[in-house]
């Protein structure tokens, strides 16, 4: 962990040389998969020329130290290229994720001051007229990337180190709880991704890497992108939208080992399980972004003999909990659990007094501030402070979720402290109900949420889209309700459950329970009973 920390570390920490410049120029960097599966090979020597050229046209353009400059680019060369050309003259990246609308992309740009956008033909409307300037990836035009690399100054632009807490990206947070708010990662921010990619996904020399992530959010930009371009490591971007059968088809072609993604792709893998191929020679799965439900644990051990592993992380923190795979820090994996703090991390639990809560109670999840030499977060962007996120002192930071921890010093999610469920005095844990629910075979997708009762407070309600098929009728909801109730809890039963053909979602793919807990509020105050 010294050595790590010490890689990214001191005012001469040039980011160009730690993601690029330091490795073989001929040693494996990228590998781009089209859609079509064909695939196109880039040595650190080529994302090194290619990333200079992009770096003269941003100091033509007199971008440079402390400058933002954003893309709305999906998975490319070209998006690499221009990340390390930012860097290189020690600008800050804002990424965007493709699937904002106009306003969403708007307000980033406006929040973080962004001077230049870099974004593919197909996005380019909902790039409004505004304080930058915009460049065209895949235009050969004069307002196009290839045009303004071909007409930049040839002379060598050399990289600027910007030192470690110099700053490296301008993001926001997913709005999941509230409006987005900016984060400023700083160099430094990348030891905690290093640490990341080599311990708790296990990721090693002879590894066959893809993480399929969307780079527009913390988790793919640095899971698919910074960190293995830090460590050496090659790693893989597909390019267009995501389907279950051409995943199945890289992961067998590529002869993928190492791969992380999203519970809802293992999902979705696990519901084509036909177009599985059998010459797999997967070693480790891993998970990111929302709480992995069991029922995906049970089909990975019987259908592909391996367990995924969960890693929890925050646009602010990084990924300070998961279950491990390297060998020195491995833990036995528990369904309906986030793991053990990861190197480099201390993470407690706290009863509302600010004290640590006793063994197996649900309380706040903390990050023991002084004991994480990974953690790098102080405040969010814009003047907006540090929103309640520390406790006096600084001495925790609060991550807003809740959970208990075990003597083992595995944690327990619970929920998001505002999607807890008080009723009748009983604290009930929306995922705790949601874990069971998605383990019914007609269940394709759920959430639970808390709607208003007279009597017990708050209630417990699920929404559910049922699978292909299914009559999401009344028996239907009973026989949910009794599902809950003989394999969870008496008390924790969803009193009502909702069909929908689909949940509302953050573009990075989280279930907006507040959403929903506004929807059926809304609903009863409308109709004075629930309905």
């Amino acid at each position: 962990m010294r050595e790590i920390l010490s890689s990214y570390a001191g005012p001469d920490a040039n980011v160009a040389r730690l993601l690029c410049d330091r490795h073989p120029p001929q040693s494996l960097a990228l590998v781009v998969v089209d859609e079509d599966l064909t695939t196109t090979r880039y040595t650190y020597g080529d994302l090194a020329e290619l990333s200079c050229r992009f770096a003269a046209v941003l100091r033509d353009r007199g971008i440079g130290p402390g400058d933002r400059v954003a893309t709305l680019m999906g998975k490319s060369a070209d998006l690499v290229t221009v990340l390390l050309g930012i860097w290189r003259v020690g600008a800050v990246y804002v990424p965007l994720f493709t699937a904002f609308a106009e306003d969403a992309v708007t307000s980033r740009l406006k929040d973080s001051g962004t001077t230049l956008v870099v974004v593919d033909a197909q996005y380019r409307a909902k790039v409004a007229a505004g304080q930058w300037d915009v460049l065209i990836s895949d235009s050969p035009e004069k307002d196009g990337l290839a045009h303004a690399v071909a007409t930049a100054p040839e002379e060598t632009v050399p990289p600027v180190a910007v030192g470690a807490d110099g700053e490296l990206v301008h993001m926001f947070t997913s709005g999941t709880t509230g409006n987005p708010k900016g984060v400023i990662h700083p160099v430094g921010y990348i030891a905690g991704w290093d640490s990341y990619l080599r311990f708790a996904l296990g990721v090693t020399d002879d590894s066959v890497f893809w993480c399929a992530a969307d780079p527009g959010w913390a988790y793919g930009l640095y899971t698919a992108i910074v960190a293995p371009l830090a460590v050496g490591v090659p790693t893989i971007l597909v390019r267009g939208g995501f389907s279950a059968t051409s995943t199945w088809r890289v992961l067998a072609e590529l002869g993928v080992t190492d791969f992380a993604a999203a519970p809802t792709v293992y999902r979705s893998l696990r519901a084509e399980k036909p177009t599985q191929p059998t010459d797999l020679v997967l070693r480790r799965l891993s998970s990111a972004g929302e709480p992995l439900t069991p029922e995906v644990n049970a089909w990975a051990r019987t259908e592909l003999d391996l367990v995924v592993h969960d890693h929890f992380g925050q646009t602010e923190l990084g990924m300070p909990a998961g279950f491990p795979h390297h060998p020195i820090y491995a833990v036995p994996v528990v369904d309906n659990a986030m793991g053990v703090a990861l190197p480099g991390w201390h993470l407690t639990v706290l009863s509302d007094d600010d004290t640590p809560a006793p063994t197996g109670t649900v309380g706040r999840l903390a990050v023991v501030v002084a004991d994480s030499p990974l953690m790098t977060f102080t405040a969010y962007a814009g003047g907006r402070g540090e929103a309640g996120r520390f406790t006096p002192h600084k001495t925790y930071y609060l991550t807003g979720d809740t959970a208990s921890l075990d003597n083992d010093g595995v944690l327990r999610f619970s929920s998001r402290d505002d999607d807890v469920i008080i009723m009748a005095g009983y604290r009930i844990g929306p995922f705790d109900v949601e874990s069971v629910l998605a383990q019914h075979p007609r269940v394709r997708e759920c959430a639970v949420v808390a709607a208003p009762d007279d009597i017990r407070g708050e209630v417990v309600e699920a929404f559910v889209v049922a699978t292909t098929g299914s009559a999401a009728d009344a028996d239907l909801a009973r026989e949910l309700q009794l599902w809950v109730k003989s394999k969870y809890a008496a008390h924790a039963y969803p009193r009502q459950v909702h069909f929908v053909e689909a949940l509302p979602k953050t573009p990075s793919g989280k279930i907006q329970r507040a959403q929903l807990r506004q929807q059926r509020r809304a609903d009863i105050a409308r109709q004075g009973v629930p309905s």
